[in-house]
């Protein structure tokens, strides 16, 4: 009887031993502690408690060798004195629990928002291994986004795994913020990796809102915090998404970004002694993003899907940089967003020629497919010739294709930044209708009214609200 009354002893009691290893501080390099003692008892990945005058400094073991072992701190190393202390620690967990929606936490579980917060029964891996390939199911059904875009030429199913491409200040985080409150979802999971720390407070009480909040857990660490803690948000963040998904929730994960967790593994790589491969990132850099990336997707049995989209800060527009060329083999799409087209007023400045979403022509009726093919082909004739219709050495009338193209065009780049929140069946409703009013009639004044440099009524509602 007195047992049936104990409750179950909580995740941080349960690890708890009666002794642990201690070794000692016996060098400093640089940022990197060396430690003596625990050569036969430290392994890759242990978290490390130095105890030095100014406070405990935890750190992480990122190399072993033979009567040295080497941690990496999660702050600065001032106040270490050599002969301090370090006690051996556990490999680091999270343990979500569904009291952490609506909350901001740190990659080690503590909460950002000044309230407390109580862990669930059960530790969960930062780096787990994905579901059973041969387990997994497929793709499933089409996902409300709240987005005409996404919701009709750029579809994203249930566990489809996508990337963002995007410059700095081009609207991306505004993007997944849009996401995130309106796309189809039981959960969301924001992992805000390197964010710098003014952004935070916004991101969740403008970009989210109480209304987006109500459902989604950010896990958040800022551009000043260790290397070590930066690229331990993605998989952190990465654990919570696994957690519901394990009670059957349908999951949407937003990373922003995984240039920033790429950046971070590389200074902790650097500090292990691996040499550069990837034009200054290392080696296991590949393997990094794709095992994170990996543990998205459908699940198996009983449990829900985790759909994923991953961001992308591309220099220069460069879409062939490592990373991104790292995350295009590995997703189910990409979405690029184009700085030209946010400077001229569009947003979302989604590029839809050099967008693609793997989902399609699955996620598609027949009918649907012909509108987005038609939709995708007077884009890239008008694109084709747009430097000819600037310029103004454009004639209608001499070629049906074209002119159709410049009819449609103003339409059909307003409706490519509707954000409200209309059903999918509603999207390719006004699609349809925008594709047809294209054909035949002559529509050249109109363009040059709306053109490439004049924002529509549509465009500048949308600017003012991102």
């Amino acid at each position: 009887m007195i047992q049936d009354t104990l409750t179950p002893p909580t995740p941080q009691i349960a690890r708890l031993k009666a002794d642990r290893p201690l070794g000692r501080v016996s060098a400093v390099q640089g940022h990197s502690l060396c430690l003596s003692g625990l050569s036969g008892e430290a392994r890759l990945g242990d978290r490390v408690r130095i105890d030095r005058v100014a406070g405990p400094l935890f750190g992480e073991v990122v190399q072993l060798e033979e009567g040295r072992t080497v941690v990496l701190p999660d702050e600065v190393p001032v106040g270490v004195a050599l002969g301090d202390s370090a006690l051996l620690l556990d490999a680091a967990t999270i343990s979500p629990a569904p009291g952490w929606i609506g909350r901001v936490v740190d990659p080690l579980g503590n909460p950002l928002d000044g309230m407390p917060l109580a862990s669930g029964q059960v530790p969960y891996a930062l780096r787990a291994h994905p579901p059973a390939p041969a387990e997994r199911r497929a793709l499933g059904a089409r996902l409300e986004t709240g987005m005409a875009a996404f919701n009709t030429v750029l579809p994203i199913v249930r566990g489809q795994r996508l990337g963002l491409f995007a410059g700095s200040g081009v609207g991306k985080s505004s993007l997944l913020g849009h996401l995130g409150k309106n796309m189809q979802a039981d959960v969301v999971v924001f992992a805000l990796i390197g964010e710098r720390g003014r952004e935070l407070r916004e991101f969740v009480e403008k970009v989210l809102g109480p209304e987006g909040m109500r459902r989604a857990i950010i896990v958040a660490a800022t551009s000043d915090m260790s290397p070590l803690i930066r690229r331990r948000c993605a998989w952190a963040a990465m654990a919570v998404a696994e957690y519901f998904r394990d009670l059957g929730h349908q999951v949407l994960f937003l990373a922003d970004s995984i240039t920033r967790f790429a950046e971070a593994h590389r200074e902790v790589a650097t500090v292990s002694g691996e040499l550069p491969a990837l034009r200054g990132y290392p080696a296991s850099t590949s393997h990094m993003i794709m095992s994170l990336c990996e543990r998205a997707g459908p699940g198996a049995g009983s449990a829900g899907d985790i759909t994923a989209l991953f961001s992308v800060l591309v220099a220069g527009s460069d879409m062939d940089e490592p990373v991104a060329d790292i995350l295009r083999g590995v997703l189910d799409g990409h979405v690029v967003l184009d700085r030209a087209i946010a400077e001229r007023g569009r947003y979302p400045a989604v590029d839809l020629l050099r967008s693609v979403s793997r989902s399609l022509p699955d996620a598609a009726s027949d009918a649907e497919n012909d509108l987005i093919s038609q939709a995708r082909a007077r884009l890239g004739a008008y694109a084709a010739s747009e430097t000819m219709i600037r310029a103004g050495l454009y004639t209608e009338g001499n070629d049906p294709d074209l002119d159709t193209a410049v009819r449609t065009w103003p339409e059909l780049d307003a409706f490519l930044a509707e954000t409200e929140p209309h059903t999918t069946a509603d999207s390719f409703a006004r699609l349809g209708l925008i594709l047809r009013r294209g054909v035949g009639g002559r529509g050249h004044a109109r363009n040059e009214q709306t053109g490439p440099g004049q924002m529509t009524k549509a465009n500048r509602v949308n600017q003012r609200g991102r």
